[in-house]
């Protein structure tokens, strides 16, 4: 067996060699024609034609059933041993060495090969293709001296043409099928044209493979022309191109409907579920399973021909009427991808309202801690009071909390409301001079300057949106306070209860803050920028803008105004 293995590889070195060989042969076959001699010849060249056709590596060992074909083959072949036998060898010869001319790359190689067509095109046209024309029409003996003597040319040629290294090695042979088809009908049109040229016309053999030869050009220019024409016409090439993209599916009417699903179905599981059930529509398909990591299920019937497709995180087991073709298991592989990638899409834009859902209610959170602080803050500002006053204060500390109490009451239950209904923020109005008046009561301890300012008699504010604002940004400036002991704060209403502004006399904020603050969280020691982000918030909501109008030493002002229409 090692040395029929070795035998094996020893021709598979050399196939340019068999090949040559092969045509050695085929020569004296048809120079000997239809005598036994002939027949003999014929019989050693399949055995070549065997060790060097590129389908079946000459390594294997034949079974029984290959023997048993072989051995009937050749039975059938010296059965019908004759002329239209040997044309028939010649033109699966030529197409076969044609089609291995389209993957050759190594020049020479490729010579080599269109050298061995040529010589199979010239006993076709000049020496087995006038043996069976009409008696009267028989071609002149030189093309048959042409023949005889030229085919040793070529296969000298051949033979001193350096061979390819890839090919020297043992590559593997590769042969266009397609390519090869059309080269053999290609030649058959023109064998059997020159014949109906002959029998029609009358015509001598030269004169009417001339006419073949100008019918087969002019046909071959016009399917050229039709497969890609230049003037506004997309040709035939891609009517073709698209019937093998198809092959039959109605592919586009399915990705209608998955893109139908995809919109109007917004849970994952239900979505690849019912696109994977529009397959059934398909041909061929008679139902499937399919698998994700968090839900399964199924849709048509089994069948014994099963074909499994994963793209994770889909796995669909296709049950078909028939086996799938390769092109097929490639269309089916690409649907699967789709409603993998449709489905991930689903998934991912249920996570993005997942985290809407966290953030609203982080927000939400924040916004009522921020709120809940600020309340803190004035009760601590009235337990300070009561603390330090006196008993000939205790009249008007005794006023101070009858005032004081129910507005905090009343901020702790809008508060209250906001986590109820975090969309319906209080915008309700109160008198500017009543709020003012109750602002500078809840920081009468905080040694801030209140500026005075003759409000309007009519002047109203949005409580709730002034008290948020106005308690971050003194809360802020107090936390400062604490850094800077100096530091003078100062807050002043305008006459309409239009502008709110609260500034201080010390150090800017730092440059990496600004380009964040008051449009998102901001990181900060002294706790600036997640309060104040959502009461910028709220005042946007409201119709107001706040804004750092000055940042420099000594003057740091932070502005509330009513946004202008």
């Amino acid at each position: 067996m090692n040395s029929f293995a070795a035998i094996g590889e020893f021709l598979m070195r050399r196939q340019r060699w068999v090949l040559i060989a092969l045509l050695a042969l085929l020569h004296v076959t048809l120079v000997n024609g239809v005598s036994s001699l002939g027949l003999t010849a014929w019989m050693v060249d399949v055995g070549l034609f065997i060790l060097w056709q590129p389908f079946i590596r000459a390594q294997r060992k034949l079974g029984v059933v290959g023997i048993a074909l072989l051995v009937g083959g050749l039975a059938v072949g010296a059965l019908f041993f004759g002329w239209w036998l040997l044309i028939c060898w010649c033109l699966v010869l030529a197409a076969l060495v044609g089609g291995r001319v389209m993957f050759t790359e190594h020049r020479l190689t490729r010579v080599f090969y269109l050298l061995a067509f040529s010589y199979l095109l010239l006993a076709l046209l000049l020496w087995l293709l006038p043996r069976v024309a009409p008696d009267g029409l028989r071609v002149d003996h030189v093309l048959e001296v042409i023949f005889i003597w030229g085919s040793s040319l070529v296969f000298l040629l051949m033979g001193l043409l350096p061979d390819d290294p890839e090919s020297a090695a043992g590559g593997p042979a590769v042969v266009d099928f397609f390519y090869s088809l059309f080269i053999f009908l290609l030649l058959a049109v023109l064998m059997f044209g020159s014949l109906a040229f002959m029998f029609l016309r009358q015509a001598g053999y030269v004169e009417s493979l001339i006419y073949a030869l100008i019918g087969l050009a002019a046909m071959l220019l016009l399917i050229g022309w039709a497969w890609n024409p230049r003037p506004g016409f997309s040709g035939v090439g891609m009517v073709f191109s698209r019937y093998l993209l198809t092959v039959g599916l109605p592919f586009e009417k399915w990705l209608h409907r998955l893109t139908a699903e995809a919109e109007g179905e917004a849970d994952p599981e239900r979505f690849v579920g019912k696109a994977l059930a529009a397959m059934a529509e398909l041909p061929w398909v008679e139902g499937g399973s399919w698998r994700t990591a968090r839900s399964a299920g199924e849709f048509g019937t089994q069948s014994r021909h099963c074909q499994n497709f994963r793209s994770p995180p889909l796995a669909l087991a296709l049950y078909t009427r028939y086996p799938l073709s390769p092109a097929l298991v490639w269309h089916f592989h690409l649907l699967v991808q789709l409603a993998a990638e449709y489905y991930q899409a689903r998934l991912r834009a249920r996570e993005l309202q997942h985290l809407s859902y966290l953030r609203a209610v982080h927000e939400t959170g924040a916004r009522l801690t921020h709120d809940v602080k600020n309340l803190l803050q004035s009760l601590n500002n009235l337990c300070y009071l009561a603390q330090n006053s006196g008993g000939s204060d205790a009249a008007e500390l005794n006023q101070l909390l009858l005032r004081q109490l129910p507005q905090i009451s009343q901020r702790l239950r809008q508060t209250l409301d906001k986590l109820q209904k975090p969309q319906n923020a209080s915008l309700e109005t109160q008198p500017a001079a009543q709020w003012w008046e109750n602002l500078q009561q809840r920081y009468a301890g905080g040694a801030i300057d209140f500026s005075p300012s003759p409000l309007a008699a009519d002047a109203s504010v949005p409580a709730a949106l002034f008290d948020s604002v106005v308690d971050n940004l003194l809360q802020n400036a107090l936390d400062k306070r604490q850094h800077e002991s100096a530091l003078r704060i100062a807050v002043a209403l305008a006459a309409d209860g239009e502008v709110l502004a609260v500034a201080d006399d010390g150090s800017p904020l730092p440059a990496a803050l600004l380009a964040d603050l008051l449009r998102a969280p901001v990181a900060s020691e002294n706790g600036l920028g997640i309060g104040l982000y959502h009461a910028a918030q709220q005042a946007a909501v409201a119709g107001f803008a706040l804004a750092l109008v000055s940042n420099r030493h000594g003057d740091v002002r932070f502005e509330l105004r009513r946004n202008q229409l």
